[in-house]
């Protein structure tokens, strides 16, 4: 299990649905796929969506930070590995690009060491693999407040027992409301409603929207204001009834430290490129010894394995961008995904993607 090498390739596939988050549709899913292959031959992949550039940035930091750090050591010390990266990059780093290289190289261990044991991922964290509820995402601002009903509606009719939309940006307050108030209409009182700010809103504008919004019986507000901005948190937390969440724009357990301390945010929803597996773990520790419980941002695929294997569980989040890219997609049946019994975190790109979808830009 001695690294010999680490590959990336970048890879820019077209969308089967794009997501209408904003005024400006993407039309491809950028990805940056990283493999670390062992002296054995064994190879565990690991990949990031960066979502708004900097491809080439993250590849040249995984070549130029990382590699050399990675290269003769043992990928099964996959913790002294993470903190083998952390320390020797903390000056340029501590978050942003310099975090989510480490975290694709993690996710990448992770899966060589699972796939090395012939175990997928949560039976070596001492999980179950029991099925895990996970929400329709996506019901975008961008097609405005028919197309958000229409795509919840969908969801339920694929029996998703959850949805979430999004609010902010480009509606005003009283619009806000009202589609809110028309989507719990649409969907009656057995269907859980998450609404997401995507931090939209400073903390004054946070309560008073959050304040009109109680009274739909939302399962939580989401990133209701800016990510650094703790005490706004605390101060909307503390003011409404619907529960705060938060946390995908936040890097490994420093940054969720304050949500730690003052347990008022009771969802946190790490993302796996802002900590890996190693720190997803680590932030689900310290989250279930505060009372909290762990919903993870986007990629289900690798995040189930974590929800299957830790005590403070809460909901997956479904996509569905990635369903098209792999050989063998995990796809939720009547509001349940089960992670993968394949060894490592089990998921395989199709490999035409690499020859047919390389990144151009």
């Amino acid at each position: 299990m001695i690294i010999e090498d680490i590959r990336t390739h970048l890879l820019q596939v077209p969308y089967a649905d794009p997501p209408r988050a904003g005024l400006n549709l993407p039309t491809h899913i950028e990805l940056v796929v990283v493999e670390v292959e062992t002296a054995s031959g064994v190879v565990g992949t690991g990949h990031l969506q960066p979502l708004v550039g900097g491809m080439r940035t993250l590849e040249m930091c995984i070549y130029e930070m990382m590699k050399p750090l990675l290269i003769g050591e043992d990928a099964r010390q996959v913790e002294a590995l993470w903190q083998k990266m952390w320390q020797a990059t903390f000056i340029q780093g501590r978050m942003g690009i310099t975090v989510m290289a480490m975290s694709a190289l993690d996710v990448a261990l992770w899966d060589a060491v699972g796939r090395a044991a012939e175990k997928p991922l949560w039976e070596i964290w001492g999980g179950t693999g029991a099925p895990q509820p996970i929400y329709g995402s996506g019901c975008y601002r961008g097609l405005g407040h028919d197309g958000m009903i229409e795509k919840a509606e969908g969801f339920v009719a694929r029996g998703f027992k959850a949805i979430k939309m999004q609010v902010a940006h480009l509606f005003t307050h009283d619009e806000d409301v009202a589609n809110v108030r028309d989507m719990r209409a649409a969907l009656g009182p057995d269907i859980e409603i998450m609404v997401d700010v995507n931090q939209g809103w400073n903390a004054e504008e946070a309560v008073s929207v959050g304040r009109r919004l109680d009274e739909y019986e939302l399962s939580w507000l989401e990133e209701p204001v800016m990510a650094d901005d703790f005490d706004g948190y605390h101060k909307v937390a503390d003011a409404l009834k619907t529960p705060v969440s938060g946390g995908e724009n936040h890097f490994t357990h420093h940054d969720f430290k304050p949500f730690f301390a003052s347990g008022k945010v009771p969802f946190l929803q790490p993302d796996i490129m802002r900590g890996g597996y190693t720190e997803l773990r680590v932030i689900a520790e310290h989250g279930h010894k505060a009372g909290l419980v762990i919903a993870p941002h986007l990629f289900p695929e690798l995040s189930c394995h974590l929800l299957a294997a830790i005590p403070n569980a809460s909901w997956l989040e479904y996509m569905g961008w990635h369903d098209h890219l792999w050989i063998n997609p995990v796809v939720p049946e009547q509001g349940m995904l089960t992670p993968p019994a394949r060894p490592g975190h089990g998921m395989d790109f199709k490999p035409e993607l690499f020859t047919d979808c390389v990144y151009k830009a």
